[in-house]
């Protein structure tokens, strides 16, 4: 709890870094000020669970960096961990990149340049990610293992304080819709259910890799698609349709871009929605088989077969 404290308070304590009805969470200013001070809360935090680990656990100090997810780095575990996301993903990856034309930006350097170009987009998929990461698994996560919860234990407990950790987006949405309690409090239930239920995924990402890379990299990959479409027909940008050009609804940075949609023929709809369900399959079937690796924080009581 004191690490939740720890990486919320500072958005309220400075004048810089609390919004307010003329002032969003989303002005540069607040970003820019929020990411300095998270920073220092993740500097600090890690830092006395680093010492915690050695001197209250008498390890030496690469075991404590190997608890904290620094070290070693196994690409191969990062590169696993991105592709069983991808499966889970491969409706909205089929959206994104084939319908909407997405691939050809993808391939070049200007997708992800635009995506960084403005402080919502280094919020979102940069800032966001590695610090969110840091507490929650990396800070989080060996004071659970040091205290002997079992690993099953350990992942369905700390994602909760993830998903507390976002509630104080309530507070910033009243700000400026003050008249709108119930949605309010609705956008806050979803939001701590969708963030427990990714924090469960990375969590369990992290115990059986070790890799703190691999979860911030999901993480990131996880906010650049945003929630998969759950029903309505798959849609166009308008330019897509006529020129094979590719703008997206929303830019990256956070900037609106105006564009019109159109809904494609059913028979995209139709390979999205199957590609969704296909793509929950061989999630669930690779949960296990992806995520083995030798530097592993815990074991489970899991067999699988072959």
């Amino acid at each position: 709890v004191t690490f939740i404290i720890l990486y919320v308070a500072p958005f309220y304590l400075s004048p810089a870094t609390r919004p307010s009805p003329t002032l969003t969470r989303d002005a540069p200013s607040v970003i820019k000020a929020r990411i300095r001070a998270v920073t220092t809360s993740c500097i600090v935090c890690s830092t006395a669970v680093f010492c915690l680990i050695i001197y209250k656990g008498n390890l030496p100090p690469l075991e404590a960096l190997r608890l904290l997810g620094w070290f070693p780095v196994s690409l191969l575990d990062v590169g696993k961990s991105l592709l069983l996301t991808a499966l889970l993903f491969m409706g909205p990856v089929f959206e994104r990149g084939i319908a909407e034309g997405g691939w050809r930006r993808w391939i070049s350097a200007y997708e992800w340049t635009e995506c960084l170009s403005g402080w919502i987009g280094w919020r979102n998929f940069v800032a966001g990610p590695i610090t969110e990461e840091v507490i929650f698994r990396s800070v989080i996560t060996p004071l659970h293992l040091m205290a002997e919860f079992s690993p099953s234990q350990i992942v369905f407990i700390t994602p909760l304080y993830f998903g507390i950790a976002h509630v104080h987006h309530f507070y910033e949405f009243r700000l400026t819709n003050p008249h709108s309690l119930v949605p309010a409090i609705l956008r806050s239930l979803f939001q701590f259910t969708y963030t427990t239920l990714f924090g469960w995924f990375a969590t369990f990402v992290f115990l059986r890799t070790g890799s703190l890379p691999a979860v911030i990299l999901v993480h990131a990959f996880c906010n650049y698609f945003g929630l998969p479409r759950l029903w309505g027909r798959v849609e166009a940008p308008v330019n897509v349709l006529e020129n094979g050009l590719f703008r997206g609804k929303q830019a990256q940075n956070g900037g609106q871009v105006e564009e019109e949609y159109r809904p494609l023929g059913i028979g995209w709809s139709v390979v999205y929605y199957v590609l969704l369900v296909v793509g929950l399959y061989a999630f669930i079937s690779g949960l296990w088989v992806l995520t083995e690796s030798s530097y592993a924080l815990a074991a489970f009581n899991h067999q699988t077969t072959s």
